[in-house]
């Protein structure tokens, strides 16, 4: 082909000699392109977005089917599935937060009053359950019903934008549809090590503080939460987790405000697992400075406050973790890391503390298959 004498006009058929069913071929698509290329777009669109949907749906029906089966377990002679049903259908209004003075009590008060419902009625109906299942019972509930919100959010979506023919609606969600789907798959794959109650990667912290506490006195500080008093190096520690081995993440903020008022604290120290960044190594370990605790923020909140008023440091180590590891089944690599990271705790009350001083140690996270 000589592109030096290459006729633009010619190969697109507008020269004087034009050939008409070439002006077709090029025109057609254009006008198909203006008047209906939005159609087209949402049409290829919503079959990928219809593919994320299924595996959605599949994921909800795996989590029902294995809680149902985990009751039935329990409870062999009983039908939890309407049960489970009203269940898996309750919502949380959180508060009004026009006026944001007070919002944090509000939502904290929210949350907990939820919580005290749920296990009320799992109690109800198994009155014989144990601490241990029924820590699992919630926690395979909060699954089944996250990936029940998840596929009517993202089913809602998709239907509206294709009722509609709305193409910029979609696009948010195919944005969002992959990290979607990389929860829901985490949390399916959660499933069997909660209903086994193993340990999963988000234990590291217990797991540590736990390891620590060893051949100590444990006390009952707070609902759901233990304390174990200890020394190091001529400092008094005050180590607090959850309570395992069951499935539950406590509440250290209550055992903190507890604490506060009986002795004087000279530094807080919080272990936790975080959310590493794509392209950070998984089960590496991180130091950083404030409160290292997820979750809606009202244990956060409560502990930032008690910490400014009483002007008390706030230190936090972390091990990183994919969302993944971070709920399935505790990997070796993350396993390993709990005394190193019980090496970096005595670097850094060593570093940050006087003898004679006391260091409150916090094991944040969910504290399944790990006793203390």
């Amino acid at each position: 082909m000589d592109l030096m004498n290459f006729d633009i006009e010619q190969f697109f058929g507008f020269g004087d000699d034009a050939n008409p069913l070439m002006m077709l071929i090029w025109i057609v698509p254009i006008i198909i392109f203006v008047f209906y290329g939005q159609r087209i777009q949402l049409y290829i669109t919503s079959g990928e977005i219809k593919k994320g949907i299924k595996k959605l749906e599949i994921c909800r029906n795996i989590s029902r089917a294995e809680l149902t089966s985990h009751l039935k377990g329990i409870r062999p002679d009983s039908d939890p599935e309407e049960k489970i049903g009203i269940f898996l259908d309750y919502f949380t209004i959180m508060p009004v937060d026009m006026d944001p003075g007070g919002i944090i009590g509000k939502i904290r008060h929210t949350i907990r009053s939820r919580e005290d419902y749920t296990r009320q009625h799992i109690k109800a109906m198994i009155p014989e359950i144990t601490p241990l299942e029924l820590g699992k019972v919630q926690t395979l509930l909060e699954i089944a019903s996250t990936l029940q919100m998840l596929h009517k959010v993202v089913n809602h979506m998709y239907l509206t934008a294709k009722k509609q023919n709305n193409y910029p609606l979609i696009l948010p969600l195919q944005m969002l549809l992959p990290t979607v789907l990389e929860h829901a798959e985490a949390m399916k794959e959660a499933i069997p090590a909660f209903r086994a109650g193993q340990p999963v990667g988000d234990g590291i912290g217990p797991m540590a503080i736990g390891r620590m506490m060893l051949g100590c006195v444990k006390e009952h500080v707070s609902f759901e939460t233990v304390l174990a008093r200890t020394e190091f190096e001529k400092r008094k520690l005050l180590l607090v987790k959850a309570q395992g081995p069951a499935s539950t993440v406590g509440r250290p903020a209550d055992a903190l405000d507890a604490l506060i008022a009986d002795c004087p604290i000279n530094a807080i120290i919080m272990v936790d697992a975080a959310l590493k960044m794509e392209g950070e190594d998984s089960a590496t370990i991180a130091h950083g400075f404030g409160a290292a605790i997820g979750g809606t923020g009202t244990e956060r909140f409560q502990i930032e406050e008690i910490a400014t008023e009483r002007k008390i440091p706030v230190f936090s180590i972390i091990v990183r973790q994919s969302i993944k590891e971070a709920i399935t089944l505790m990997t070796k690599d993350i396993a390993d890391r709990a005394d190193d990271v019980r090496a970096r705790i005595q670097d850094m009350i060593l570093e940050n503390t006087k003898e004679g001083q006391t260091v409150l140690v916090i094991g944040v996270g969910n504290t399944s298959g790990v006793p203390q």
